[in-house]
């Protein structure tokens, strides 16, 4: 009998780089993924992604022909945008198969309701990456950025995660993980009590209390010492990670 399951996965930062972790994620594609019903990715899929002529790139190609073979085979393939790769366009959502889905979006799990989320617009006490968020997710910003030719993006973008491994370096941990109130609002304004979410990279279960109901909040892990994956099916919701033959030093958000 298959399986009924449905995959969920975030931050696997890929880079040419990190070759053993962009090796586990076509291995996790090509065997794992295809027993599924859907496979959600909730952001930073990529380390960085300057526009979708990046889906020329030589280091992409093998990622792109993984998603594209696992599409093509019928399985339903969901896309959030993260903090690091919000420029995914309709090209590679077209080249793989795929659908961006907006952040928040409101999800069907075997009956019950879910809220997907990257998760960063939660981590509102961090004041100053709240506003470097609002800079580069605004329109005009992307389009004037993706106007200028690849070697400006190319600077700029080792500009900004300069000017932001600087910036996580010096902030107190606490600072950059959610904010419980921030949470709490973002669900009653979804009408969800159920939250699946990354960016953070502190895999976890978390349960609370929400007016008068609980409320559930499972937090991705990253793919830097191993992969993660959120399995749900229709009697429970398991944390897995998938191990990595080669560790590699971690990295911030």
């Amino acid at each position: 009998m298959a399986a009924v399951e449905t995959l969920f996965i975030s931050d696997l930062h890929l880079s040419p780089e990190r070759p053993a972790i962009t090796a586990l994620f076509v291995d996790f594609l090509g065997a794992r993924a295809r027993a599924a019903n859907a496979l959600y990715i909730l952001g930073d899929l990529f380390e960085y992604w300057l526009g979708d002529e990046a889906t020329q790139h030589p280091a992409v190609q093998p990622i792109i022909a993984a998603l594209r073979a696992v599409t093509d085979a019928g399985l339903p393939v969901y896309l959030l945008h993260g903090n690091r790769d919000f420029l995914l366009g309709t090209t590679f959502e077209r080249q793989i198969g795929c659908r961006l889905l907006p952040d928040p979006s409101r999800i069907d799990l075997f009956g019950t309701t879910a809220l997907i989320s990257h998760g960063d617009q939660l981590c509102t006490d961090d004041v100053d990456y709240q506003k470097l968020r609002a800079m580069v997710r605004n329109p005009d910003w992307q389009r004037d950025f993706l106007a200028k030719p690849m070697v400006e993006r190319e600077a700029m973008a080792r500009r900004l995660r300069e000017y932001s491994k600087d910036a996580t370096a010096q902030k107190a941990s606490e600072i950059m993980d959610v904010n419980q109130a921030a949470v709490e609002s973002f669900l009653r304004t979804h009408g969800a009590t159920n939250l699946i979410h990354g960016h953070t990279h502190r895999p976890g279960d978390h349960r609370f209390a929400l007016d008068g109901q609980t409320a559930r909040r499972v937090v991705l892990g990253d793919w830097y010492e191993q992969g993660s994956v959120l399995r749900c099916t229709p009697s429970a919701w398991v944390l897995e990670t998938l191990p990595l033959a080669t560790t590699k030093t971690s990295a911030r958000h």
